[in-house]
């Protein structure tokens, strides 16, 4: 994948939420006959598509090959025990892993051929802790997750993408790298049980104009921070638009000593909760960028 990074740019697809929402899937749809009777309503769930409505997953995976991504994400963001927490299913997150790892191989396998490999990048998120911050104003040193919990569920998701056929990890939209030191942490421990090695892609947030993460850190400190897990790709996605983004992309990959990337969102909401970027203004800023 290295020399395939030198030689062109490789494309990488879109977001899977706002595809999932514009189905209009309902509650029954996320439960499936598996989960009919869960005690608690999984609707907006959608990692959990991936075992009780996988061809839906499977039609957006190639939705996105079709129009010429190279690597497409397994529909894993939140399928970690720390998330799913929230819908009482952090028990089967390996299953859930493994299973969106088989359907994005299988989908990116029937587009790939030797001229134009097509990668499946197993997709980790941050969870919705942060090892770094207390979420309670009143007390600073309060934390709700500890660094060897957040090892754990990395652990077990990274274990089911593995087995499921993932090329690589991709860890992503990093707003506390405590975190992603613990996801760093867990790929370590992954390729040490299974003797194996699969490249790292890690990207992380800048949420607001201040140019830091959510935990204070600026782009230099990020790399920094993570330059020894030896990423194949380093680079930032979501919170700001291409054009409040650029400055900092561009301080990256003149600090960074591997290969950088960018996915940026349609920016921050306006007063009226909507986005003003458009697909033509985004078209626009990246090919510039290219």
């Amino acid at each position: 994948m290295q020399e395939l990074m030198r030689a062109k740019i490789l494309l990488l697809d879109g977001a899977y939420g706002t595809e999932f929402q514009a189905l209009g899937l309902e509650e029954d749809d996320y439960r499936g006959e598996r989960f009919a009777s869960h005690p608690v309503p999984l609707q907006g769930n959608h990692d959990i598509l991936c075992i009780t409505k996988p061809e839906v997953v499977k039609n957006v995976h190639s939705s996105f090959l079709e129009v010429g991504s190279d690597l497409i994400c397994t529909n894993t963001f939140n399928a970690n025990a720390i998330s799913q927490a929230d819908y009482h299913l952090q028990d089967i997150c390996i299953e859930m892993n493994v299973e969106a790892a088989k359907i994005a191989r299988e989908v990116a396998d029937q587009y790939s051929c030797q001229e134009r490999p097509r990668f499946v990048a197993g997709s980790i998120g941050p969870t919705n802790r942060t090892a770094s911050l207390s979420p309670d104003v009143n007390q600073p040193g309060y934390r709700n997750i500890n660094f060897d919990e957040l090892v754990s569920a990395y652990r077990d998701a990274m274990q089911g993408l593995a087995s499921g056929g993932a090329d690589l990890f991709l860890i992503e939209t990093i707003f506390d790298t405590l975190n992603a030191k613990a996801a760093i942490v867990a790929v370590k421990n992954i390729f040490r049980a299974k003797k194996i090695e699969l490249p790292i892609i890690i990207s992380g947030t800048i949420t607001d104009l201040s140019g830091r993460t959510l935990s204070g850190q600026t782009v230099e400190a990020f790399w920094t921070s993570v330059k020894h897990a030896k990423p194949v790709c380093i680079g930032l996605n979501c919170a700001l638009g291409p054009s409040d983004l650029r400055p900092y992309v561009e301080k990256l990959s003149q600090i960074a000593s591997t290969n950088v990337h960018c996915y940026p969102n349609a920016g921050l909401p306006n007063e009226f909760g909507g986005y003003d970027e458009t697909p033509e203004m985004m078209c626009e800023h990246i090919e510039e960028w290219c």
